[in-house]
């Protein structure tokens, strides 16, 4: 271990589910982009879960350091299957790409600085038998100190809850808390409960639900393909869930990339969400007057984030 999860990551192997043999394959895609140190705790997690049966890694751009490992690791363990030689090119690509390589029947996508928990798969696999076609299930993301993560269950993400969520109005006027985006101050929910929105940082699909809304949508390069994928189920008829039981501890901001660059690809993403819900004239009207707003607003956060930090 390299010490940067060694606080959080659980070190006892994970329960072997029972009847595992008659489960559904399941294979585990993970896009790679300069993460760090995190990869390689990540990777041991997820090694480490007896509901593994595949694990493709699509590596968007590591340094030679982790390319070497990456291929070593192939070498070594058969489940593994690299990916390599596409370059950058963004986080819903590669993670279709990864998707279209597994042969599973049930596809789990995790953040490469995301630690599985011990039975988070099992629960996750469980949680979407015999649910609604297509269905969605997230896992609980926790901080390294085990706290829920922010975004971890989202309502619905509108123009008009994203102003109110981003202003902190929706929590400081109490006629308007209906408009609050993040639900992780509220009591998690004992079992498996629908929510309009999940992380991207862990969940599954059903290989067929997956292909039956055609993955994710490649315009979008980094963030925010996981909200349109959320609502693109819901618009198909289908259910997103949220499972408290699948544990995983998300790092974040482990990325040796560029915040800047990091928060203009999040509000280019969000800009065009916004754009593409749009039902009406005056919607999308709106939806383009927003975007250079959400743009800089983006922009300027990590910029703050500096200024604070030097104080």
């Amino acid at each position: 271990m390299n010490g940067i999860a060694a606080p959080i990551v659980a070190y006892e192997p994970a329960p072997t589910p029972s009847l595992i043999a008659k489960r559904r394959k399941v294979s585990v895609v993970m896009v790679v982009y300069m993460t760090g140190d995190a990869l390689q705790e990540s990777v041991s997690c997820v090694l480490a879960d007896p509901m593994v049966d595949e694990f493709i890694i699509v590596d968007n751009g590591s340094s030679c350091t982790e390319a070497l490992g990456l291929n070593g690791l192939a070498e070594r363990d058969r489940r593994v299957v690299l990916i390599q030689g596409q370059g950058n090119v963004g986080f819903a690509r590669g993670a279709n790409l990864g998707a279209r390589r597994a042969s599973g029947e049930v596809l789990v996508f995790l953040n490469p600085d995301a630690f599985l928990q011990p039975g988070c798969l099992d629960e996750l696999v469980r949680a979407i038998d015999d649910k609604p076609v297509p269905c969605i299930v997230g896992g609980r993301v926790l901080n390294a100190d085990r706290t829920e993560q922010r975004g971890a269950r989202r309502g619905d993400i509108t123009p008009m809850s994203a102003l109110m969520s981003l202003s902190q109005l929706a929590r400081r006027v109490p006629a308007w808390r209906r408009y609050e985006v993040h639900w992780e101050s509220e009591a998690p929910p004992e079992d498996v409960a629908a929510v309009p929105t999940i992380s991207g940082a862990c969940f599954c699909m059903r290989r067929e639900d997956f292909d039956a809304v055609a993955g994710f949508d490649e315009g979008y390069f980094l963030h925010v393909e996981d909200v349109d994928l959320c609502w693109r189920v819901r618009q198909a008829g289908g259910v997103v869930l949220f499972q408290p039981k699948a544990e995983v501890v998300h790092l974040g901001h482990t990325s040796r990339a560029s915040p800047i660059k990091v928060e203009f690809h999040k509000g280019v993403g969000l800009a065009r969400y916004f754009r593409k819900r749009a039902e009406n004239v005056s919607e999308t009207l709106l939806a383009w007057l927003l975007s250079p707003i959400i743009v800089c607003t983006a922009v300027a956060r990590p910029v703050m984030w500096r200024m604070r930090a030097g104080r």
